[in-house]
């Protein structure tokens, strides 16, 4: 096990290198995107102008304050509260994120399943897990709200982050099939069963 400090973006053969077990801090660089970011790009055809080629995503939709500028510039936000969503739910997407924009690496909580791990083992990626309740910790990462794409989606835009030391994160999936989610429902499977057949039950 090892631990990686990573400038974002990154390439293949450096998201190739992360084994579940390690530990990661991502520095520059995060997009925060959540359910209705991933349903306009690509269930409804909106595309960004933001480059997420190479960065990590992170399951999210904070809160923040809208500060507002002179009428030639465009509204900025200050971070309030950045956390983190359970992931499982935007399963659907990952590949699509992964082909179309270029991401390496997801952050959030609570794992993700068999079509994400595929689609890392193809392309080149990973999942950073984050323990729940850890928002405001989270938020002293975010140094600044750089930008924001499809903010009529609020909270649910798409937020570009200017992090430092954002982590450490653990690796709980990676590219070569390691998946710490899928180990931990096998073992409670198996005591499951052995519990059931102890006691003379039934699944």
């Amino acid at each position: 096990m090892a631990h990686h400090t990573l400038e974002m973006p990154i390439d293949e053969r450096q998201v190739r290198e992360l084994r579940v077990g390690d530990t990661v801090t991502l520095e520059q660089r995060l997009f925060g995107i959540r359910d209705a970011t991933l349903i306009h790009m690509f269930d409804r055809g909106r595309t960004t102008r933001l480059d997420l080629k190479g960065h990590a995503v992170i399951h999210t939709a904070p809160n923040v304050r809208r500060i507002d500028k002179p009428p030639e510039n465009a509204p900025r936000y200050e971070p309030l509260c950045i956390g983190t969503t359970t992931s499982q739910r935007m399963e659907h997407f990952t590949r699509q994120l992964m082909e179309r924009e270029g991401v390496r690496i997801i952050i959030g909580k609570g794992g993700m399943g068999t079509h994400t791990q595929d689609a890392f083992r193809d392309l080149g990626g990973a999942y950073l897990a984050i323990v729940g309740g850890a928002a405001a910790l989270e938020t002293t990462w975010i140094e600044e709200i750089e930008d924001v794409d499809m903010d009529d989606l609020h909270p649910e835009s798409l937020w570009q982050f200017r992090i430092k030391g954002f982590g450490p994160l653990l690796v709980t999936m990676d590219s070569h099939g390691g998946s710490l989610h899928a180990d931990v429902n096998k073992i409670a499977a198996d005591r499951r069963a052995a519990v059931l057949a102890s006691i003379g039950a039934e699944e």
